[in-house]
């Protein structure tokens, strides 16, 4: 769970409305520390094979769909997801990348 604003925002809800987009493959979502709101709501995703995906589209597409404050504030288009032997996408792996040592970005 991310508490971003005092909200609670449920990584799977973000998730699930990210995955109905017709041009992502597969997506992560993961909470950053933000100074503003404690954490911001960030969004991985892999585009499907031969597509090119804008993040600012797979933005409103979500917020479209679950609104503003669940909808993530940065969408990160990678080539592939970090996975553990079993397939499971490793959402510490991708916290780790988006996050230097000292806890800022």
């Amino acid at each position: 769970m991310i508490i971003s604003g005092g909200f609670n925002v449920y990584s799977a809800e973000v998730e699930q409305a990210l995955m109905a987009h017709p041009g992502v493959q597969d997506c992560a979502v993961v909470g950053l520390p933000d100074e503003k709101w404690g954490e911001r709501v960030v969004a991985v995703v892999q585009a499907r094979a031969g597509t090119a995906l804008d993040p600012a589209d797979v933005r409103a597409f979500a917020r479209a769909r679950i609104g503003g404050v669940k909808a993530p504030k940065e969408v990160l288009v990678w080539a592939d997801l970090p996975r553990s032997k079993v397939g499971k996408v490793l959402k510490p792996d991708i916290r780790a990348r988006l996050v230097p040592a000292d806890g800022t970005r």
